[in-house]
């Protein structure tokens, strides 16, 4: 059941509760009670590499004319991490930024935060960045962010010890975080629930000494053959339940043929029965890492935001998948093909607002640069081959775009979505993309297997919008912006485990290797 909804997941966004979660009558510590500050953080155990001046901390908290609750508050989140920055490191702005600006983008009222949002805008931007704590521009950003997490508490609820915790403050053994993990309130964070069966799972077989690595020399084996790796595979299957029955043979049986299609299935590849070198290199993966792996995404789901009753599509890019409910009912799953990279796309929200009919492609100038210049230096007519033209010259560089038609790029329709990515749902030429495992390809933009019935989804408010309409709109080969009548929230994560609504632990491939910088961080 590999296209399941993401239980832990949509089952948070879908209760309408805020997060981060809380009693219901929970609010901030009164201005007068200080958290200490924690002189057990150095910079070889912080959770983030930049620390920051005291003075400019009592600088922000004067020219910003804070009370002395608010100032009180930040002052507080400061000790308990001891002058660690929390939003910035020297890589920039950190995983934890662009989700809270992702929950906070769910908030109501954004009113005056603006400006904050344009420099995010202008740092996520940055794919090389090297901050330095001295940086005036950083203190700046990294100070208004924990002025924002403070409002955002004191309006939504949520305790002291919540709020300074949302950002972890130092790395932790692994083992003591799976039990801290274990005992955080669901309450507080009701996404982590559903793999806290798997972290307990997970934790006891470290405990146990974890799983013997299976021969990596094998070749591709199927049901009915007979192999020493056979044994390995059975045993380190029945150690974490996929294979149910005590079988200790080198047949490939029909119960290990089904163990290893549980396998492959919670590990984003197709049910085919075969254990391959793919497979067996994700038997290999050291228990450790796998509970790593786990602890890494809890972590995140802290960060999932509140979401309105109604229309509502996510993704999650590892999975490469998309899911669109209404009101808390599935409507359907769709396999999607995403970017080869995304340096900062790990959690963000927007609104779908404008369907493109019979789109052109606005060729992006690194795109330009870097292929079609080349090519049209080996080859005059490349540009009439791709059903392109140029449209004018900036900066020395023509302006590009493909056409409408079968051979555009978008394909027939694209969903646009402002965000600070610039990222948006298309139709593609390519179909045979989505036979693939690995869907992680090309460039950023996010392909939907099944176009036509997104623009059904997102337009059956507007009656007009017949399939014939549609149909008609989708291969007219002239471009039609249609603003959506209710615009749809969208909501991008970034999970690379999660249990699915029968419960079923899925860990897949840390596809932009986010959870490598995150486990750097943690342990």
């Amino acid at each position: 059941m590999r296209y399941l909804l993401l239980f832990t997941l949509l089952a948070y966004l879908l209760s309408g509760c805020n997060s981060p979660s809380a009693p219901e009558h929970a609010e901030v510590v009164t201005a007068d009670v200080l958290t200490p500050r924690n002189t057990a953080i150095t910079r070889e155990n912080a959770y983030n590499d930049l620390f920051l001046d005291t003075a400019a901390l009592e600088n922000f908290i004067t020219k910003r004319q804070l009370n002395d609750s608010v100032a009180n508050r930040l002052r507080s989140f400061y000790n308990a991490r001891n002058y660690q920055f929390a939003w910035i490191d020297s890589r920039g702005l950190t995983e934890e930024a662009a989700a809270f600006r992702s929950l906070f983008n769910q908030s109501p009222d954004t009113t005056g935060d603006k400006p904050l949002n344009n420099k995010l805008d202008r740092l996520l931007e940055e794919d090389t960045l090297h901050a330095k704590a001295s940086d005036p521009d950083m203190i700046q950003t990294e100070l208004m962010l924990t002025w924002r997490l403070v409002r955002y508490f004191r309006k939504n609820g949520g305790t002291v010890e919540q709020m300074e915790h949302m950002v972890p403050m130092q790395k932790e053994d692994m083992m003591e975080m799976a039990d801290s993990m274990l005992h955080t309130s669901e309450k507080q964070y009701p996404a982590i629930a559903g793999l806290k069966p798997a972290l307990r799972q997970y934790r006891d077989i470290v405990k146990n000494g974890g799983w013997k690595p299976v021969d990596s020399s094998a070749r591709s084996i199927k049901k009915g053959q007979s192999s020493p790796v056979i044994i390995a595979v059975k045993q380190r299957l029945a150690t974490t339940g996929e294979l149910k029955e005590k079988d200790s043979s080198d047949v490939f049986t029909d119960e290990l043929e089904a163990a290893v299609n549980r396998f492959r299935n919670g590990h984003g590849y197709s049910e085919n029965g075969v254990i391959n070198d793919t497979v067996i290199s994700a038997l290999n993966v050291p228990a450790e890492e796998r509970l790593k792996q786990l602890l890494i995404n809890m972590q995140r789901m802290k960060w999932l935001p509140a979401t309105p009753q109604g229309k509502l599509i996510v993704v999650n890019i590892p999975a490469f998948m998309l899911h669109v409910t209404n009101d808390g009912k599935k409507v359907f799953d769709m396999p999607i093909v995403v970017g080869k990279e995304g340096h900062s796309t790990t959690m963000f929200s927007g609104k779908l607002n404008q369907v493109v009919f019979s789109p052109y492609w606005n060729i992006p100038r690194s795109i330009v640069r870097k292929e079609i210049l080349p090519a049209m230096s080996r080859n005059s007519g490349y540009l009439a081959r791709k059903n392109m033209e140029i449209t004018g010259h900036v900066n020395g560089l023509p302006v590009v775009r493909q056409r409408p038609g079968a051979r555009n790029a978008l394909g027939r329709v694209k969903f646009l979505f402002p965000n600070s990515f610039n990222i948006y749902f298309h139709d593609t030429p390519e179909k045979s993309l989505f036979n693939r495992d690995n869907r992680a390809y090309s460039h950023g933009c996010i392909r939907l297997k099944d176009p036509v019935s997104m623009a059904r989804f997102i337009l059956e408010d507007s009656p007009q919008w017949t399939d014939e309409k549609i149909d008609a709109a989708m291969n007219g080969g002239k471009q039609k912006y249609v603003a959506v009548k209710h615009p749809v929230p969208v909501i991008i994560t970034y999970f690379t485990a999660w249990a699915d609504e029968e419960g079923a632990l899925h860990l897949v491939r840390d596809v932009y290797g986010h959870d490598a910088v995150m486990k750097q961080k943690m342990f």
